[in-house]
């Protein structure tokens, strides 16, 4: 018996789990915040703002569990992906992290893609370079706050800050490093020749390593400030997706994962590093040694329902009166249709400019119709993505439901519609902080391997949901009207 700590630094919350090597989970925590919007198109967060949150979830798991506090054995991570945070030599950051959700980097995102011809960027990277991810943002604070860039001595992503304010030692592995437009994916390695080109000095970028490799341990200093014991060993973690695909047991080719959280996800497990070669998806390396995660994600999964509650409709009602009173409208909204794309869109437009639309809407229309279009057009939109898997080889045998959304029937049933094909649904909690527990004892010799604690810990419902024959004959229809309102309006947007 060993207890694991697994740490998932996501957008809206911070999540601290305990997990007990035999028993399964003792307990969890989490705390939230918000996303910065300093002006439109621009998302922050605070470095230090997670650190304190993170310590207000292990001050509750030590007050309500504290012999197994006391009793952790090894330190993992999952983390939102792409941020970039940036330290001085002091090791504080000097400036809000820029994350995933920002689109100030337009210019610079297209700059690096033009470095090199179409197939040598898709050779080198195996996905396009959105917007949001580490390296525009990085070349941005270059173009346009040089007094902070010619400060910076290291740059991280989210949760490489957090693993160093618990061991001192900066540090970066390779499914994070993989989406940051950064990394070589041939050389698992940064892209050293690619810095060098858009003049950016490459001794900022910290050392790679393994998702399962330890780290470094507890510092004394961080032990005082956690109520850690100093000296456990701390894995480095990996990214979000990749962690959540492992807290669903999609550690083998053949299993699709369909996640809503605060974004979106469709994501296979792939041995062998498959990308689209239009470079609609993304092919990142895996938390699971010498495999890789290939998926569409779209910006705004559940953040939408949250924009349509609280800048919206501003109204009290909570999620769960809102999904009941959208379950009281028939499939396809009477013909309602919501674009997803209130930040841009990645999946399968890679286009920060993209723009969220309802088209359709009439008198007779109320708030139900709204929130139940708001649901389809994610699940329209994450369907996006599996239709380009399906393109480029992926075989589904299973497909596993995910994240937030498995809170919601309807949102599950709309999957299953949608998609076309059965869901299951993983009964795991807080799949992103199993999966960050599950490397981290792989890593540390406490499981003897990842495909063991997934068949020992992950658990799966009896109940799944199949299509409605009628319902996926009429969202078929949809999503061909879904796609043109794209494809009609794109100039217009981009104006």
């Amino acid at each position: 018996m060993a207890v694991i700590l697994g740490i998932d630094l996501g957008t809206s919350n911070v999540k601290a789990m305990l997990l007990d090597s035999d028993r399964g989970i003792i307990s969890s925590a989490s705390r939230g915040y918000d996303v910065d919007i300093p002006q439109i198109g621009w998302a922050e967060q605070s470095p230090e703002l997670w650190w304190r949150r993170i310590l207000e979830c292990l001050a509750e798991l030590k007050a309500g569990f504290r012999k197994d506090f006391d009793a952790v054995a090894a330190i993992g991570f999952a983390s939102q992906m792409h941020g970039l945070v940036m330290l001085g030599r002091d090791g504080r950051p000097l400036y809000p992290a820029v994350i995933w959700l920002d689109q100030r980097a337009a210019a610079e995102a297209a700059e690096i893609e033009s470095v090199y011809p179409p197939e040598k960027t898709a050779e080198l990277f195996r996905n396009s370079v959105p917007v949001g991810f580490a390296l525009p943002s990085l070349l941005w604070m270059k173009r346009n706050r040089p007094e902070i860039y010619l400060k910076i001595d290291k740059i991280m992503l989210p949760k490489d800050y957090i693993r160093f304010r618990l061991t001192g030692l900066a540090g970066c592995e390779y499914s994070d490093a993989s989406a940051s437009a950064a990394f070589s994916m041939p050389d698992k390695n940064w892209a050293f020749d690619l810095l060098e080109r858009l003049d950016i000095d490459s001794s900022m970028f910290p050392p790679l390593s393994g998702s399962s490799m330890v780290a470094g341990t507890v510092t004394k200093g961080a032990a005082a400030e956690t109520g850690l014991c100093e000296g456990i060993p701390v894995v480095h973690g990996s990214g979000d997706q990749q962690a959540q695909s492992i807290g669903n047991g999609a550690v083998k080719e053949g299993i699709v994962t369909s996640n809503i959280g605060t974004s979106g996800q469709v994501a296979a497990f792939s041995g062998s590093g498959i990308y689209d070669p239009q470079l609609r998806t993304h092919t990142f390396c895996h938390a699971a040694d010498n495999a890789y995660s290939v998926f569409g994600a779209i910006l705004c999964g559940g953040i939408s329902l949250k924009w349509l509650k609280n800048g919206i409709l501003r109204t009290s009602a909570s999620y769960e009166q809102l999904i009941s009173s959208a379950a009281e409208v028939t499939p396809g909204s009477g013909g309602v249709i919501f674009l997803p794309y209130l930040t841009g869109e990645r999946t399968p437009h890679m286009d920060p400019a993209a723009s969220g639309m309802f088209f359709g809407l009439k008198l007779g229309h109320e708030q139900n119709t709204l929130c139940r279009a708001v649901m389809e057009g994610v699940v329209l939109s994450l369907n996006d993505s599996l239709v380009i898997l399906k393109e480029i080889g992926v075989k589904p045998d299973r497909l596993i439901a995910a994240g937030g959304g498995t809170a919601s029937p309807l949102w599950l049933q709309m999957q299953a519609d949608i998609f076309n094909t059965e869901i299951e649904i993983c009964t795991t909690p807080e799949q992103s902080c199993m999966g960050a527990c599950i490397v981290a004892g792989s890593g540390t010799g406490i499981f003897s391997s990842i495909e063991e604690a997934c068949s020992r810990h992950v658990k799966y419902s009896e109940k799944t949901y199949s299509p409605n024959p009628v319902n996926a004959e009429l969202y078929a229809e949809q999503f061909l009207k879904y796609r043109k309102l794209y494809e009609n309006n794109k100039e217009l947007m981009h104006t």
